[in-house]
């Protein structure tokens, strides 16, 4: 076997590979001996008889042509082994020349990972972000509770701030015509929630069962979706109950029927201390974002065109499905985002997300190489059980090979990020 190798780009190889009567003799053999398991011969039991004899009762087109598509399969192998290339996805094989059985040459074009030339890591430095909990973080916690456990009994009496208000509601703009997303039904709001835009809260206390109101307001300007931004809307309210909210006292009963504390005191310090955990678990997310974010920046390397749109594709059919459970078309959103087309879409919000996934990816890889990080069968099987209690209904997925090589790499890149923590923060 001869390889002739030329680089196309960062990203992309062509090799020659041309074989001679030794290779092909062989993958001959290995058709025949294939052929011969199922192919009836008379006088022989199967897969008994004589590969020449097997030969002959074979069409040649068709040998020559499994003769061909096995060697290509072998030896392509062989040669991407032999250059040591990291190939992304199934090579372009086209045929050169073939005399049967004695010499073969094709040409395969693959996207292969391009070399990654890391930042210094070890003199990137981070520290994690300290952390209080003030009194009003517990305040807000407590105050959630409460609403949890509110009594709440339906009310002839005006709605106040507090109550809840079951509401039927539909929004149109200027010409009349309906709003996507700014209608419900039977949609249950707390006044004082801040849950609607400025003035629709507000619109509806003194209102009755049975009363409709109608509301012109405006999205603010800075509003998530651009297209509503400054907009003006009309909302037709009706309003199909009232109920009146009594919120419990923060006492040591109260403390009781929240968990098992015997004291409210208990119940604030176990607040503070969740809240604490909580607050440092996320400063130290924060700061792993921004030391793998500084890492990419300082490293250089090409984005390989074939992993970028695979996340695309997959960020896409996330989306998708999220759309779903939010009861939203794709061209629903679109309009909202501010988006004139699809590509414009993909261009400035998937791009972008699947460009950082990849970039990131290429770079924790190198780093996990270059600091022998390694993932054991011990571990993937650990995790593995964790996400088989974690999701039960769908356990057996994660014995599917798919799953498990998602979980093993889940696995690496965490125990990189670990690794690249503990030098940034090494005094």
């Amino acid at each position: 076997m001869q390889v002739t190798r030329k680089d196309i780009s960062d990203t992309k190889v062509k090799l020659t590979i041309t074989l001679g009567l030794e290779e092909l003799v062989h993958a001959k053999q290995h058709e025949l001996q294939e052929q011969a398991k199922s192919v009836k011969v008379a006088g022989f039991r199967k897969g008994k008889a004589p590969l020449t004899v097997v030969e002959k009762q074979l069409d040649e087109n068709q040998l020559q042509v499994s003769v061909i598509n096995h060697a290509i399969n072998d030896f392509y192998g062989k040669a991407v082994e032999e250059q040591k290339l990291r190939t992304l996805n199934q090579p372009d094989v086209t045929i050169g020349k073939f005399v049967p059985f004695t010499e073969l040459e094709f040409v395969a074009e693959v996207e292969i990972m391009p070399k990654v030339k890391l930042g210094d890591y070890k003199k990137i430095k981070k520290t994690v972000a300290k952390v209080t909990v003030t009194e009003k973080d517990v305040e807000d916690v407590l105050s959630n509770l409460r609403s949890q456990m509110a009594e709440k009994k339906d009310s002839e009496k005006p709605a106040k701030k507090g109550d809840d208000v079951i509401i039927d509601f539909t929004g149109t703009d200027k010409e009349g015509k309906a709003v996507s997303g700014a209608s419900g039904t039977d949609y249950s709001l707390n006044l004082g929630s801040n849950s609607f835009i400025p003035g629709f809260e507000d619109g509806l206390i003194g209102v009755k069962k049975g009363d409709t109101k109608e509301l012109k307001l405006s999205f603010p300007k800075d509003y998530h979706a651009q297209t509503l931004a400054g907009t003006a809307i009309t909302f037709n309210v009706t309003v199909m109950n009232v109920k009146s909210v009594t919120l419990p006292e923060v006492n040591d009963e109260f403390a009781a029927k929240v968990g098992p504390f015997k004291t409210a005191k208990e119940l604030n310090a176990d607040i503070k201390k969740q809240l604490e955990e909580q607050k440092q678990q996320e400063a130290l997310n924060k700061m792993k974002d921004e030391l793998v974010e500084e890492l990419v920046k300082k490293s250089e390397f090409k984005l390989p065109e074939v992993l970028v749109n695979d996340q695309i594709a997959m960020l896409e059919q996330d989306f998708s499905q999220n759309l779903v459970y939010r009861g939203m078309t794709k061209a629903e959103y679109l309009n909202q985002a501010g988006f004139k087309d699809e590509e414009e879409w993909k261009k400035n919000e998937l791009q972008p997300q699947a460009e950082r996934r990849v970039s990131v990816g290429m770079v924790l890889a190198e780093v996990a190489e270059q600091e022998a990080i390694t993932v054991t069968n011990e571990e993937i099987a650990e995790r593995t059980q964790l996400y088989k209690v974690q999701y039960q209904q769908n356990a057996d997925q994660f014995d599917q090979p798919e799953m498990q090589r998602e979980v093993a790499s889940r696995l690496l890149t965490e125990k990189t990020v670990d690794r690249l923590v503990k030098i940034a923060i090494k005094k």
